[in-house]
C-alpha cells in the first residue's frame, strides 16, 4: 500500500530559534541543523536526529510538505534528502510539481474562491482598518490568495482575533493566529483539497498528516492518521479527533517525534 505523508512545516517539522522550546540544560540540548537562511541569517532548524529521519521518510513514502508559506518563502527551506516531487504552498493555493506551480490546479482554486467567499480586497481593507498601529508591524498579501498581519503579540488585545474571526466567518473566511502572524484565509483554500489531488495523481492509498495550527485541522481530518505537537493553536484550543494523536513533546523535540511516528505509520 502506497502512503502519502503531508506535513506542515513551521512549528511542526521546522522551528525558528524562538520556537525551539529548549528546556533542558545546555549540555543536554540536541544538536541542531539549520534548514533555512533569510537575509543571510539562520532562521529555521531541525534536530540532527530529525535530519537523519527525513531522507528515510522520503524514501518510504510520497512526502509532501504542506505549508501556508508562499512559494518564495518555501523556496528558502532546504530539508535533508532529495527535493520533494510534490509540495503544497499558500495553504493549498499552489501545488508544486518538481518545483513548478501546476497551472490547472491554480485555475481551479481561483474559480472556487470566486464562487464561494468574499473577495480579498474586502478582507484586506477590513484588516488594515481594524488593526491598531500600536501593535501592527506589517500587513501582507500572499500570492493574491490571502492576507496576514505581523503583530507585536504582547500588545495585541485579548479579544481582537476572536472578533475578527467572527466577522470573517460570515464572509467565508477563516482566521488563524500563529506566533506573531494573524492569517485571514478563504475557507475553500485548504491543504486537504490539495493533498487529495496529489494522492489522486500518485495513487496513494493511505494518508498520514501532521500540523499544529487551526489551518492544519482540515489536513488532519482528511488523513487516515495524524499527529499534532504539544504546542500551537490546536493544542491551546484542546482540538482533537479520534484518529489524531496529541503528542506531549513541544518545540523542536516535537518535530523529531512527529517524524518517528510518520515513519512508523
Amino acid at each position: 500500500m502506497s502512503t502519502l505523508v503531508a506535513s506542515d512545516l513551521d512549528r511542526t517539522l521546522i522551528y525558528s530559534a524562538g520556537a525551539l522550546h529548549l528546556t533542558m540544560p545546555d549540555a543536554d540540548a540536541p544538536r541542531l541543523l539549520c534548514v533555512e537562511v533569510y537575509d543571510r541569517k539562520p532562521l529555521s532548524y531541525i534536530t540532527e536526529t530529525a535530519a537523519g529521519l527525513l531522507p528515510r521518510l522520503a524514501a518510504d513514502t510520497v512526502f509532501v510538505p504542506a505549508t501556508t508559506r508562499t512559494r518564495e518563502q518555501y523556496g528558502r527551506i532546504h530539508l535533508p534528502g532529495p527535493p520533494p516531487a510534490y509540495a503544497i504552498c499558500a495553504n493549498g493555493g499552489h501545488i508544486l510539481v518538481d518545483g513548478v506551480s501546476d497551472e490547472d490546479w491554480r485555475r481551479l482554486v481561483t474559480r472556487r474562491l470566486a464562487d464561494d467567499c468574499a473577495g480579498l480586497a474586502e478582507i484586506r481593507a477590513h484588516l488594515v482598518a481594524a488593526a491598531d498601529p500600536a501593535w501592527l508591524l506589517k500587513e501582507r498579501v500572499a500570492e493574491d490568495l490571502f492576507a496576514y498581519l505581523v503583530v507585536e503579540r504582547a500588545l495585541l488585545p485579548e479579544d481582537w482575533v476572536k472578533e475578527l474571526a467572527e466577522w470573517a466567518d460570515g464572509r467565508g473566511w477563516a482566521v488563524s493566529l500563529q506566533g506573531r502572524k494573524i492569517y485571514a484565509v478563504p475557507k475553500p483554500l485548504t491543504k486537504s483539497a490539495a493533498v487529495h489531488e496529489v494522492a489522486r495523481r500518485t495513487g496513494a492509498e493511505k494518508i498520514l498528516a501532521a500540523g499544529d495550527s487551526l489551518l492544519d485541522a482540515d489536513l488532519l481530518l482528511a488523513a487516515d492518521r495524524g499527529w499534532r505537537p504539544g504546542h500551537g493553536e490546536l493544542a491551546d484550543s484542546g482540538w482533537h479527533a479520534p484518529h489524531v494523536e496529541a503528542l506531549a513533546e513541544k518545540g523542536v523535540a516535537a518535530g523529531e517525534e512527529i517524524l518517528r511516528r510518520l515513519l512508523a505509520g
